[in-house]
């Protein structure tokens, strides 16, 4: 007998599935899903690999005020986040504080950002075979929950499979991403939607949600437009015959070239997702920020080694990141990460 979770599902989302028999409860795999034994169990992976991500399929990550105020300002999705559809029934804030990233407990509003994914090579099972070293990383070098390795994030009553971007890069967003609220009679509001082509975000939530944008740090809750200043430190690029473009994507159907006008929104041929990357002491690392000496980094496998080596700090769970003398980065280069597109119809 295969027993899924009874919600709306999208044919974009997949529902996690599990075969349930006299010998395998559903609470046999709850259990199953937090101890670390299980790890490499195949019935456990079985069920894992359920949890699809495809074209289009929407993310969530669980984020705190101060975080909501970084992505309006310009922050990119990194990091751990969630199918909307495997979190769909925690709607208080004090449900949704499990899965925060940031280890504190508020639970007076909760929030979060939710966006559609480009891509499943865009996403990882943070502790498995591409992040072997989260799971083995002790209490005081992490924030947040421990990363259990099986795929699922610790809880005593859900069973949530948990993602990671991949190699904890930043993933840019897609068009019509949105900022959530949650109040604590567990209502959902959309606050804000990303405007890709101004590269800001359009304020929705109206004076009966006003309440829910008062604790966010240096935002003003009656402006109604909010531009991003920071500079993206990943953006998508597509091509045009021999042509290339910043690009936007809309999953799961529309890229397109980013452009002021509707009318110049033509379709791309290529996309690809274009960030820095860098060697440092030995590790791989990402580019996030820098100057004529110093530069941000942010490690693609974290684990002991790297870290003892770069002494990398934990800003929130799973992410890791030093400043580093530019002078000292080895192969220091702009990677770009090529999607599979359906073709576009050429232009001349």
């Amino acid at each position: 007998m295969t027993v899924t979770r009874e919600v709306d599902l999208e044919p974009l989302e997949p529902p996690l599935m599990a075969p349930l028999h006299r010998d395998l409860g559903w609470a046999d795999v709850q259990r199953m899903s937090q101890s670390a034994s299980h790890r490499e169990d195949p019935a456990l992976h079985r069920i894992r690999e359920t949890a699809a991500v495809r074209r289009g399929t929407r993310m969530v990550k669980v984020l705190s005020a101060a975080q909501v105020a970084g992505h309006l300002g310009g922050w990119l999705p990194y990091g751990f986040c969630y199918r909307a559809c495997d979190i769909e029934h925690l709607r208080r804030p004090e449900e949704l504080a499990l899965l925060r990233t940031d280890g504190a407990m508020d639970t007076e509003v909760g929030y979060a950002l939710r966006w559609r994914a480009v891509d499943p090579v865009d996403y990882e099972i943070p502790g498995g075979a591409a992040q072997p070293g989260l799971a083995a990383l002790p209490a005081h070098q992490r924030i947040g929950a421990l990363v259990l390795g099986t795929g699922f994030t610790p809880s005593s009553d859900d069973l949530i499979p948990e993602y990671i971007s991949a190699g904890f890069a930043d993933l840019p967003l897609p068009a019509n991403a949105q900022l959530l609220g949650y109040s604590s009679a567990g209502e959902e509001v959309v606050l804000y939607t990303y405007q890709p082509e101004q590269h800001g975000w359009l304020r929705l939530a109206g004076p009966k949600w006003r309440r829910l944008l008062e604790g966010l740090p240096g935002i003003t809750p009656d402006r109604e437009y909010v531009p991003c200043t920071d500079a993206p430190t990943a953006q998508l690029v597509g091509r045009i015959n021999e042509h290339e473009y910043q690009a936007v994507a809309d999953p799961p159907e529309e890229f397109r070239v980013r452009a002021l006008t509707r009318a110049a929104r033509y379709p791309v041929q290529t996309l690809s997702r274009r960030a820095e990357q860098a060697l440092w002491r030995g590790t791989v690392c990402w580019v996030l920020q820098r100057d004529e000496r110093w530069a941000r980094l942010r490690l693609l496998r974290p684990d002991a080694e790297s870290l003892a080596v770069t002494g990398a700090r934990c800003y929130e769970r799973g992410v890791y990141e030093a400043w580093a003398p530019l002078g000292e980065l080895q192969d220091h280069h702009i990677m770009d990460l090529a999607y599979d597109l359906p073709p576009a119809p050429a232009r001349l």
